[in-house]
């Protein structure tokens, strides 16, 4: 029997590969979402326009017994006990998407497997992802398996401090590009049509029932070396500024989670309990392959976000650089 599988969200940076591999493994494929962003995905894809914060049409979603749930846009528990009403006893497995940034900080073991805790004191999205994760364990309504990604990209650039593609237009005009610490920490990076692959895999697989899994790449990235790889794509060099971590989030507090949190730490993923149950798969293995996605995104959407471009992180940039600058070398 062809599985019934719903996808909330669908468009974003890994679900919408997601959807696409969803539909080449022959399910019958929905996507439940508001329906402004659906170009590009496939034309079998079946449709459902509406809001998650419509309590009538979200919950109408219930009734409709899909096999397969993918959650990508719940964060807090709140979310999860929303979702344990729509679809408690309604479906065949519900796949909450958490965060590979739920696990402990600071960080006790290069390599990373599940049995690590989820004790994150740095950042609340990542507390929040993992509060959900024990609403889900401490219930028995709804059949779960909960799939925890590191940095997956598909369209967007890979930076540590959030600006995007705004690093492209800085290297483009020779302006300082800013590294947190010194540029050599480990960082791992998923192209989200590698993810896909052993996603679908999950989909109706009763060994995956009641159980978590990081889904990554087993090899990381230097950051100085992701940066030079985006400029070595966009034909410069580009004029990397390390400055400390501390220091940054003085200028940007908001920057405190996602540094301290998350991108601070060198860690390796062992992907061994995921492949025991979907069998193996792989990933880009060159950084250029990896990067290639977000970099064609850029040239063909570059003069739509020139006009959209965040001037005042520019600025901030500037400043951090210039002060860095002011210290003078070593």
């Amino acid at each position: 029997m062809t599985l019934r599988v719903l996808f909330i969200g669908g468009t974003g940076q890994i679900s919408f590969d997601c959807v696409h591999e969803s539909v080449r493994a022959g399910y019958a494929t929905f996507v439940f979402n508001r329906g402004n962003s659906n170009d590009g995905l496939p034309p079998q894809t079946h449709f459902l326009t509406g809001d998650i914060e419509n309590e009538g049409a979200y919950g109408a979603l219930g009734d409709e017994r899909f096999d397969v749930v993918c959650q990508f846009r719940a964060f807090t528990p709140q979310d999860i006990e929303r979702d344990l009403a729509v679809f408690g006893g309604q479906c065949g497995q519900y796949v909450f998407i958490s965060s590979a940034s739920a696990y402990q900080k600071p960080q006790r073991r290069y390599l990373i497997t599940e049995d690590v805790p989820l004790e994150n004191p740095y950042w609340e999205y990542s507390r929040l992802k993992a509060a959900a994760e024990d609403v889900l364990k401490a219930q028995s309504s709804l059949r779960y398996t909960i799939v925890r990604p590191s940095h997956t990209v598909r369209t967007a650039m890979v930076t540590a401090l959030s600006e995007r593609q705004l690093a492209a237009f800085r290297m483009l005009e020779g302006r300082p590009i800013i590294v947190p610490g010194d540029g050599n920490g480990l960082w791992t990076v998923t192209r989200s049509q590698d993810f896909a692959v052993p996603f679908a895999r999950l989909f109706g697989n009763d060994r995956a029932y009641g159980e978590a899994y990081h889904l990554t790449r087993d090899t990381a990235f230097l950051w100085n070396e992701i940066y030079r790889a985006t400029g070595r794509a966009l034909g410069v060099e580009p004029d990397l500024v390390h400055v400390p971590s501390d220091t940054l989030i003085k200028y940007r507090p908001d920057w405190r989670g996602p540094l301290f949190g998350d991108k601070m730490a060198s860690v390796v993923f062992d992907n061994s309990k995921i492949r025991s149950v979907v069998g193996d798969f792989g990933c880009a293995r060159e950084l250029d392959v990896v990067l290639a996605g977000p970099l064609r995104f850029f040239e063909n959407h570059r003069a739509a976000m020139e006009k959209t471009r965040d001037r005042e992180l520019d600025a901030v940039f500037d400043r951090i650089a210039a002060d860095q600058r002011a210290l003078g070398s070593l």
